[in-house]
């Protein structure tokens, strides 16, 4: 079997998840996430957040928590501001459009946004005489760490804030690899500061460790009305919502999330040392989403024993390719690619 380092969600949980999961199975429980797993993992993610006061709703994946969350919290005719590399806007065949609301793009920086575009798209826009015929923006979009593997450092998060803040617009954090970007070694922040410097963000379990599932936190009990409502007219609202709840009750105990974040990258920044002494350009990511320039010829070479992604086409023979790491990469997966790459030293 081929190594792979095609994502970060290639394998099942981590073992401690799955333990978790398997010590509860017998236990009856409510519903809808009224279960005791589910409150005690929303208890430890509170105090995790510092946010005692925060709501917490579990949902099945990166896609429903997002189109959730900006159906739930825009007026019907409001719209959302993110990069054009964004998640939303790129990866999720319209999910969020297909609720009545714009995606509204800014160009991008490495992935991120810069506050200076977002003040000015939004000067030019309220000076704008027509805008009652135009998509009234009502939310800005960040990913962290973002799509290209860059990691926004406090004072870009504080400047967009500001920006938020001074237009009333709401600053929603896509965190489905926040693990990730929190364990980069250029995060200047933790978790707590994190949560006061947005109106919504989740953490995400799919691709940190959990079979499926992500936290939606409202820091300051901010949710809108009926949210839960709102869950469930998006189908994002499991019967038995004890899977998500009993998988981040494990995460957050013995602080496993921060743990398997710390892991992959540690193996990712192994990968990248590999594909420099085998003299292969990189593009800068200290997380674990690692992106390299490739030949046709390398690319045939490689994929005959480690997968990976192909990303975009630099050129006629050239691709930027993504290798990413996860709790599951191994010292032998590691191995597995440097032995791929003895070809081109």
């Amino acid at each position: 079997m081929k190594t792979s380092f095609e994502s970060d969600y290639n394998n099942g949980a981590h073992p401690e998840v799955i333990c978790h999961l398997l010590e509860t199975n017998g236990k009856q429980s409510q519903s809808y996430g009224f279960d005791e797993w589910s409150e005690q993992a929303r208890q430890k993610i509170r105090t995790a957040c510092q946010c005692p006061d925060a709501d917490i709703f579990f949902l099945v994946g990166g896609t429903q928590a997002n189109a959730t969350v900006i159906d739930g919290m825009l007026l019907s005719y409001e719209g959302v501001i993110a990069v054009q590399t964004g998640h939303i806007n790129v990866h999720e065949s319209g999910a969020v459009e297909a609720s009545g609301h714009k995606v509204i793009t800014l160009p991008s920086h490495g992935g991120k946004m810069a506050a200076d575009d977002l003040e000015a798209w939004l000067k030019a826009f309220h000076a704008d005489p027509t805008l009652e015929h135009m998509v009234i923006p009502g939310m800005v979009y960040i990913t962290f760490p973002t799509e290209l593997g860059s990691v926004y450092s406090a004072k870009e998060i504080e400047a967009i804030l500001a920006v938020c803040r001074r237009y009333e617009l709401k600053l929603f954090i896509d965190g489905a690899r926040l693990g990730y970007g929190l364990a980069s070694s250029e995060c200047d922040f933790d978790l707590p500061w994190l949560a006061q410097h947005c109106d919504v963000f989740y953490i995400g379990g799919t691709k940190v460790g959990a079979l499926c599932g992500e936290a939606v936190v409202f820091p300051r009990r901010n949710a809108p009305r009926h949210f839960m409502n709102i869950v469930k007219r998006h189908g994002a609202l499991l019967a038995k919502s004890r899977l998500a709840g009993v998988q981040f009750d494990a995460l957050f105990t013995n602080g496993l999330y921060f743990s398997i974040a710390k892991h992959a990258i540690d193996k990712a920044m192994q990968m990248r040392q590999i594909f420099a002494d085998a003299g292969i350009p990189l593009r800068d990511s200290s997380t674990n989403q690692q992106f390299v320039e490739l030949t046709d010829a390398q690319m045939k070479h490689i994929l005959e024993d480690v997968l990976f992604e192909t990303w975009e086409p630099l050129d006629d023979h050239r691709t930027l390719c993504r290798f990413v790491t996860s709790w599951a990469t191994t010292d032998r997966d590691l191995k597995a690619l440097k032995e791929a790459l003895k070809a081109f030293r």
